[in-house]
């Protein structure tokens, strides 16, 4: 006898296949490949996720501060699996003009062009009664400044062929604005208020702007200690969580514009 979970458990299969066929025929969601694409901050965390998963089917770039952390990004990439893709990388941070410039130098040079900017680079900081004039300048620049930068090099670049995209990876903190936070909630709000405002600037130039906020992600951001159990419990995200997010964004027809995405964990109460 056959057993009941068997036959629908191929039911339930088949029926997924033709729900993807029907997704595919009609271009729903289109598959993310060929794209030239560049990461910031794309050495740990939501940036080192994004890349491993966008690299298989295009070639990427990802740019972060430390060399070790480059290298191992690069190293744990299975570039043997995936043919069809790429995977380099460019020290640099953004906190210096001369960097930005060397780095979008370097795309021209190994791209020719450019399709998508994930403006991911970002530090942790605490409130306005910690840290000095200088450590603050370092934070808006890296989280805010730098998002406007690689934005407008983006955009000079795309503009060319009318077509683009840039997701900017924000942070619920703009709008939970939670205490002892306000040197970084200042930053996201910002990155929050630049994204709608650029949506608008270059909508008529073919480019799409999106701007996905997380809540909790387990990252080098937040304290490594208890983020496992954090994760299990549902309180915390993955960083391939956004990862996954970011490839839907990227995704859409052309007609389709995701403005805006929140992604929180089930049961973080914000």
């Amino acid at each position: 006898m056959v057993s009941y979970w068997k036959v629908n458990g191929s039911k339930s299969k088949k029926n997924t296949m033709e729900t993807v066929k029907v997704i595919q025929e009609q271009q729903l969601i289109q598959p993310v490949k060929g794209k030239r694409i560049l990461i910031t901050g794309g050495t740990t965390g939501i940036g080192r996720a994004s890349a491993h998963l966008l690299a298989r089917e295009n070639d990427v770039m990802i740019v972060g501060r430390h060399q070790q952390e480059l290298e191992d990004a690069l190293r744990d990439f299975p570039t043997n699996r995936h043919p069809h893709g790429k995977l380099i990388g460019e020290m640099g941070d953004l906190v210096n003009s001369q960097d930005i410039e060397k780095l979008f130098h370097r795309v021209d040079e190994e791209f020719g062009r450019l399709d998508i900017l994930i403006n991911n680079a970002g530090l942790a900081f605490n409130g306005i009664l910690e840290g000095s004039y200088d450590e603050w300048s370092y934070i808006l620049q890296t989280n805010l400044l730098g998002y406007l930068a690689c934005s407008r090099q983006a955009i000079d670049r795309m503009r060319i062929h009318g077509l683009g995209h840039i997701i900017n990876i924000g942070s619920m903190s703009a709008d939970v604005r939670e205490k002892d936070s306000s040197v970084y909630v200042a930053t996201k709000s910002g990155v929050q208020g630049f994204s709608e405002s650029l949506r608008k600037e270059v909508n008529e130039l073919g480019i799409k702007v999106t701007l996905i906020e997380p809540g909790a992600v387990g990252t080098d951001m937040q304290p490594r200690e208890g983020q496992a159990y954090k994760i299990e419990k549902m309180e915390m995200l993955k960083a391939e969580d956004i990862a996954v997010a970011i490839y839907y964004c990227l995704s859409t027809p052309l007609r389709c514009d995701v403005a805006e995405m929140q992604i929180r964990p089930h049961k973080q109460m914000i």
